[in-house]
């Protein structure tokens, strides 16, 4: 009988490869189907800067800022570097994510340094009691 379930256990993860594309809710048991997606269809391109919002929380003032690859720019007492800004092949002025560097230069410090997207700015966001920093879109001319 141990043959039989060891043959059981093994064939479980081809089991759960084949019904990957649905997803059963624990708390109620409702499905939802996912589309398979092409890894060809999920290419992104690097843009050649970016565009950001900044808010001054202190003062309530709200500027957009431009940046190309590699530039740092100067806003209160934060310095902004952007790494590269990517966006899907697709859909040049949709779904943008831009690796950011966010220091303090008085206390010799990096605040943030990382991947902020601009659909979800909360799911890796600055973490700062005075400033913050959003993605909007990356340029691409």
């Amino acid at each position: 009988m141990k043959p039989v379930f060891f043959l059981i256990i093994m064939m479980l993860p081809h089991v759960a490869l084949a019904q990957d594309n649905v997803i059963t809710s624990p708390i109620d048991g409702s499905t939802v189907a996912i589309p398979d997606v092409a890894a060809e269809s999920l290419k992104a391109l690097n843009g050649q800067g970016a565009s950001l919002k900044v808010l001054d929380k202190m003062s309530g003032q709200v500027e957009d800022l431009s940046l190309t690859e590699g530039q740092t720019q100067t806003y209160g007492r934060i310095e902004i570097s952007l790494g590269q800004c990517r966006y899907p092949e697709d859909n040049p002025t949709g779904e943008a994510y831009a690796w950011l560097t966010v220091r303090d230069p008085n206390l010799d410090s990096t605040i943030f340094d990382g991947w902020m997207i601009a659909s979800s700015p909360a799911l890796n966001a600055l973490d700062h009691s005075r400033y913050d920093v959003w993605v909007i879109r990356c340029t691409t001319a």
